[in-house]
């Protein structure tokens, strides 16, 4: 594997903490959050053991004792139980719950940022971004609590009232990933909460702690406004739990977020007893570079989207589709720009990426970089593994950026890894056809100046996307717009908008304050 050498003298890194030492962070973090670590830490590893490790040096900061199969059963058994009590509760009183939910969940910001850090090694602002992301969503939530609006709707018959109600829907089942291993259960929970659901949780198993906290924080929630505990349930194991979820019919709705060949089980599964799926899979994200385009604003963009969270992203910047003209131009200043940033430590400050979340994640990199070169791609910085003799059980990658001739198969296939694909186009045209050539369909940009070309993007036959942007990047987006895409990405919409509807059923209600019986449509009976 060779490319250019990148404009920066390669960091040293700061040395990496001792496993003693982070384990200590994370008990601390976690006692913050009342949840004593040393209460849940099982001596030896068994079949029913989760290993909580990070991806900082590959140490293991805990060994936790894992859900069995009947301990999940009981959890979606008494989740369904308490749902029919959680549902009469008046919706603003349910709000009362996220709220302070909310609260506790500012008050630890530090401590889950921590454990965010310490799990899915993301740099300190990004996790405490994604700490943020759960505060703000809960303060939709609440504001949401007293909107959960209904329709009147014009009828045909005199005498008549026809309008529709929205009521609780049951249980939620959450499975999570590692990525985003807290916002994303805050985006189902704390709306679902709201709707008068009560909610299980599956959370990855790389990132167990985090989920302990946020578990804890909720419990004492519940306690502190009287909300009956079984509310939210955590289930802690392997796939097994997780497919629980999925066959349960006491599980109304599904909320799942993985590869799509996670999706490709689920679907079928959870259709076959008529339940319903919230699924956020794959994503392989592009922005188009125009003429007209700021490119100051667009390496900033680029660079971010493309190489924020070290590539760990649903929405990171896979695919750049830049004009002919430019693609000179703007790869060479990405080429300095992907020099410049600091990898190493994410605790550190001046770091900006930080580990794959495991060697093998690595390996599947360095495989995806391997075919585009078989097929003709130029490799123009990145691709090496840092720091193995400091952290030999961590990979610290550096962002790649490949030039190729075309969008290849391994161009089309997602690789969850900071991969750059630079391709070129002539017309706009021909740039909305390769953009929207791959069978993901999450998230989209076009950096522009023209607004024609804004707007085309942004047409029904522009980006096939749930997300499209104009002059920033594909990652980043705020919780108070629906978040979700198309195609093999899974079709479903969290966080904001009216999202809230996945989380309840819809009644329509018709009411005859007359003293007639006029039938629809005209028909006569008798």
């Amino acid at each position: 594997m060779t490319a250019t050498p990148p404009a920066a003298t390669p960091p040293t890194g700061p040395r990496f903490p001792t496993a003693d030492a982070l384990r200590a962070r994370a008990a601390t973090a976690l006692r913050h959050c009342g949840v004593d670590l040393d209460a849940y830490d099982a001596p030896g590893t068994t079949a029913a053991t989760v290993l909580a490790r990070t991806p900082l040096t590959g140490a293991t900061l805990a060994r936790l004792p894992a859900t069995t199969p009947e301990q999940a059963a009981r959890a979606i058994h008494e989740s369904h139980r308490t749902f029919h009590q959680w549902r009469t509760v008046p919706a603003p009183r349910r709000g009362a719950l996220v709220k302070r939910l909310g609260e506790l969940l500012a008050a630890h910001k530090d401590d889950l940022a921590d454990l965010v850090t310490l799990e899915a090694g993301k740099i300190r602002s990004e996790a405490l971004g994604e700490v943020q992301e759960m505060i703000d969503i809960c303060d939709f939530a609440v504001g949401l609590s007293r909107q959960l609006y209904g329709r009147t709707i014009a009828g045909e018959r005199p005498g008549h009232r026809l309008s529709e109600t929205w009521h609780p829907l049951g249980v939620v089942g959450v499975v999570s990933a590692f990525n985003f291993p807290v916002a994303v259960w805050s985006w189902n929970t704390a709306v679902a909460l709201v709707c008068g659901d009560t909610v299980v949780w599956k959370p990855s198993e790389l990132t167990p702690l985090t989920a302990l906290a946020c578990d804890g924080l909720l419990a004492r929630a519940a306690a502190e406004v009287a909300a009956p505990p079984g509310v939210h349930r955590l289930l802690l194991g392997a796939r097994e739990c997780g497919e629980l979820l999925v066959d349960d019919p006491r599980v109304a709705l599904v909320s799942a977020t993985g590869s799509v060949r996670m999706g490709r089980q689920v679907g079928p599964r959870v259709a076959a007893r008529f339940g319903r799926c919230l699924l956020e899979l794959g994503g392989n994200n592009a922005a188009v570079v125009t003429p007209s385009a700021d490119l100051d604003l667009t390496v900033r963009g680029v660079v971010f989207s493309a190489a924020g969270t070290a590539g760990q992203r649903c929405t990171t910047l896979r695919r750049l589709i830049v004009h002919e003209d430019l693609a000179d131009r703007l790869t060479a200043r990405m080429v300095h720009a992907y020099g410049q940033l600091p990898l190493g430590n994410p605790f550190d400050d001046a770091t900006l990426v930080g580990p794959l979340i495991t060697t093998a994640a690595h390996t599947a990199m360095a495989d995806a970089l391997a075919t585009a070169q078989r097929d003709g791609g130029k490799l123009l910085t990145g691709g090496d593994r840092c720091f193995t003799a400091e952290a030999p059980d961590a990979a610290y990658v550096r962002p790649a950026l490949v030039r190729m001739p075309e969008q290849t198969e391994i161009v089309r296939a997602e690789t969850f890894a900071p991969i750059l694909y630079v391709l070129t186009y002539r017309t706009l045209d021909e740039a909305i056809a390769l953009h929207n050539d791959v069978p993901q369909g999450l998230s989209s940009s076009i950096f522009t100046q023209d607004q024609r070309e804004a707007e085309r993007f942004l047409a029904a036959d522009g980006s096939d996307c749930g997300i499209a942007n104009v002059n920033i990047g594909t990652s980043g987006a705020e919780i108070g717009g629906a978040f979700g895409g198309e195609k093999e990405t899974g079709g479903g919409r969290e966080s904001g908008s009216d999202a809230w509807r996945a989380y309840m059923r819809r009644a329509t209600n018709t009411v005859n304050y007359s003293a007639d019986l006029p039938l629809a449509q005209g028909v006569n009976f008798l």
